[in-house]
């Protein structure tokens, strides 16, 4: 009877897990996009993490944090061990930037530098501040599941996460838009 409710209990988290897949890979994958700067690399990632989930959810145990959380963890400790290996960090670079718009090549030609002037305002803020950002704006995150990751209260993820908005609305103040037909 015991083996049953251990079964049961595998089969129930594994079914959590293939409903997270659907509603969590492409915010895994954005969060691992904007950390390694590589498409390719990111949805990779975002598999990896599925794979690891898998593999360790006998493991798994509820302790009112939600299994996405959980997910997110996995995904910011395989970028962590990716910059491990590789001694370096990428930039995005603007030439890898694809924002689609319906507009025409001019408009589209502003949107891709306004997306390149907020992430070089984004790489000024402090790690610490680029994390929570990440978490919580391309990741989706609540506070309480970025604190998880990040080992802080959710308080101190909203604190956290509001000095670096006001910290990057400083930034952004120092570095004017451009204007049309400015060069």
């Amino acid at each position: 009877m015991h083996l049953d409710s251990r079964s049961g209990k595998r089969r129930n988290k594994e079914a959590q897990l293939a409903s997270l897949y659907e509603s969590c890979y492409d915010r895994i994958s954005r969060y691992a996009f904007v950390r390694l700067g590589d498409q390719a690399e990111a949805e990779d990632l975002a598999g990896e993490v599925f794979l690891k989930a898998l593999e360790s959810l006998d493991s798994y145990k509820e302790r009112g944090v939600p299994m996405q959380a959980w997910l997110f963890k996995i995904a910011h400790n395989l970028i962590v061990d990716h910059f491990r290996k590789s001694a370096k960090q990428k930039t995005v670079s603007i030439d890898t930037v694809n924002v689609k718009t319906e507009s025409d090549p001019e408009e589209q030609a502003m949107v891709e530098l306004e997306v390149a002037r907020v992430r070089r305002a984004l790489g000024r803020l402090t790690e610490s501040q680029q994390k929570v950002i990440e978490l919580r704006v391309f990741g989706e995150l609540t506070s309480e599941e970025a604190g998880h990751i990040l080992n802080k209260r959710a308080g101190a993820v909203r604190e956290l996460q509001s000095a670096a908005i006001r910290a990057l609305r400083n930034l952004m103040d120092e570095e004017p838009p451009l204007k049309d037909g400015a060069e």
